[in-house]
């Protein structure tokens, strides 16, 4: 299991380009859809998580997905087959950068990929709020999340702070009036 998850890993890295959000949509398909080794409330879990963690979110979600699945050794291969493609890619571009920077087609190539990994990214973001369940006391808090990243600048490591502390508060109180409720009875 864990040379099919550096397989698959590797072929979702060769081909991600943006980042580790623009390979979410090929990541949920690989591992929900195609292979069905999660589920979609797993794959959620997963990326709430690897977003929490400090450090590169695509090694953070390869690592997960790949722990999750198959253990330790499941989630070292999985995340090695996350950062090869680009730790390859990294040091050829080393090797040639000052050509490769100056060379009006790279450049293009560049600008033409950029729309694409916006759509790559907005994709998975848009699944998750439809699965997110938001209700009428709830629809609010991605909308001030992302006027407090974009127009405040504040750290999402501030935000993400606050959801835990506010997710762990709203247990409490309502594992308290469980408690109170079950003793009336």
């Amino acid at each position: 299991m864990a040379l099919r998850l550096f397989w698959e890993f590797l072929k979702i890295g060769s081909f991600t380009f943006g980042g580790g959000y623009a390979m979410i949509s090929m990541v949920k398909r690989a591992l929900v859809e195609r292979h069905h080794w999660m589920n979609d409330n797993e794959f959620v879990e997963c990326i709430t998580l690897a977003q929490s963690l400090p450090g590169v979110f695509a090694v953070n979600m390869a690592l997960y997905t790949g722990y999750k699945i198959s253990g330790r050794l499941g989630g070292a291969f999985a995340m090695l087959g996350a950062a090869l493609p680009s730790l390859v890619i990294i040091v050829v571009i080393a090797a040639f950068f000052n050509r490769v920077n100056e060379n009006p087609t790279v450049r293009d190539v560049f600008r033409g990929i950029r729309p694409c990994v916006i759509g790559l990214i907005l994709v998975p973001g848009l699944s998750m709020l439809r699965k997110s369940k938001l209700t009428l006391r709830t629809f609010w808090i991605p909308i001030a999340t992302c006027v407090a990243i974009c127009l405040l600048g504040v750290s999402p490591v501030y935000l993400i702070i606050a959801a835990i502390v506010a997710g762990l508060v709203v247990a409490r109180v309502a594992i308290g009036r469980t408690r109170k409720n079950t003793r009336k009875q």
